[in-house]
């Protein structure tokens, strides 16, 4: 039997969007790489699945919500093999589609969508495409550029291996029920970057710690993290260049300072 609508929870931050014609273009953001199969992260009751089943790409869908799942099996039947009932933070994305590369999309929860953009980052070999919806003040850090205020942590580390885009803006009255903020639709493409050019785990602390105290110059926020490292960095804290603050620093000379932080012999 087909269950009934499915009725939007709030501890899972679920906003239902009822626009088919926004639904279809976020589904359209997959077509840049029509050769991947697609995975998509939280479906509900589909309505952005109707326009990714039509498409000729394998596709399959994780659902933590049991309620939705049922709808999901009820509604679209083809799809039962591909409808994964799990918490996409948990997952481990090498098996979902046999060890090949896959594109990500989805109406995002707004609550976890900062964890699922660095599981993305975790998985970048295999997601050379991401796109979705997801809460527009994130979608701006994402993708904004140095010496702007929505520049940070997201926006160095994500940029470091992917081209971000901001495509458009969605109004509150497309969902049910409506969140508080406004929504916007992104696509992030794998650029040519393998491996940064220094120690990718120094600098990830780097850009968390100095961003932790933006408003100081980098000579005082980087302070915490040298505390850490061995050797007498007091000489290099005397360049100028110290005197900038973390929004003013490219992807590049964050690769460049994390090169200076490294141990030495």
């Amino acid at each position: 039997m087909i269950q009934g609508k499915v009725k939007p929870k709030k501890f899972l931050g679920q906003h239902f969007l009822t626009d088919l014609s926004i639904a279809r273009r976020i589904a359209d953001t997959v077509d840049v790489r029509a050769d991947l199969p697609v995975l998509e992260v939280g479906p509900g009751m589909g309505v952005m699945t109707q326009f990714l089943a039509e498409k000729q790409q394998e596709l399959k869908v994780v659902e933590i919500d049991f309620e939705s799942v049922a709808y999901l099996r009820g509604h679209y039947p083809a799809l039962e093999d591909g409808i994964i009932e799990d918490d996409f933070l948990k997952m481990h994305l090498e098996n979902t589609f046999g060890g090949r590369q896959f594109a990500l999309t989805g109406n995002y929860p707004y609550n976890i969508s900062s964890q699922i953009f660095f599981k993305v980052l975790d998985y970048r070999h295999l997601i050379p495409l991401c796109t979705g919806m997801i809460q527009k003040e994130v979608a701006e850090r994402m993708a904004a550029r140095p010496g702007s205020k929505a520049y940070g942590i997201l926006s160095v580390l994500v940029q470091a291996y992917y081209d971000v885009e901001y495509l458009f803006t969605v109004p509150p009255s497309v969902f049910n029920p409506p969140p508080k903020v406004q929504s916007a639709v992104i696509r992030m493409t794998r650029n040519d970057v393998e491996r940064l050019d220094c120690d990718e785990a120094l600098f990830k602390r780097l850009v968390k710690t100095v961003f932790n105290q933006r408003r100081k110059m980098l000579r005082g926020s980087i302070k915490p993290l040298l505390a850490t490292l061995p050797g007498d960095f007091t000489p290099m804290l005397q360049d100028k260049f110290f005197e900038l603050r973390p929004e003013q620093l490219s992807v590049q000379e964050f690769v460049a300072l994390t090169r200076r932080l490294e141990v030495r012999e």
